[in-house]
């Protein structure tokens, strides 16, 4: 196994706990707490480790990046959904706490990923053509 799918692995099991813990937060809440916050807070989460799979299935460096730039994207919103729950109490302050830590502790690994795919970019488009 490469460093490189050591890497993914890693942040994409990160990713799918997240998204699990979410839902089995969210699948207990009233419907239309579950159809307005819950949907849109289960959506952005499951879109983190989806788009680090779909980068993964990707040949091209570029389109690679792409996915993983969607991912950052969809941390980005399950974190501002999940400020959202904290405001409207929809689940305990410690638990809003400890997924919002897990979170916070991916995003830079998941830049480091998109660093490491910048690179190895780079230095395919570099390589002389003799």
């Amino acid at each position: 196994m490469t460093f490189k799918d050591t890497e993914e692995l890693r942040i994409l099991t990160e990713a799918e706990e997240i998204c699990d813990e979410i839902w089995d937060e969210v699948i207990g809440w009233d419907y239309f707490v579950r159809d307005t916050v819950g949907k849109q807070l289960v959506k952005a989460a499951d879109s983190i480790g989806s788009n680090i799979a779909e980068s993964q299935g990707r040949f091209h460096p570029s389109d690679v990046i792409n996915f993983l730039y969607y991912a950052r994207g969809s941390l980005k919103e399950t974190s501002f959904w999940l400020r959202r729950v904290k405001r409207r109490k929809l689940m305990s302050e410690a638990k809003c706490n400890q997924i919002m830590e897990r979170i916070t502790n991916l995003a830079p690994q998941l830049n480091a990923f998109i660093q490491s795919q910048r690179k190895r970019k780079s230095q395919q488009t570099n390589k002389p053509t003799n």
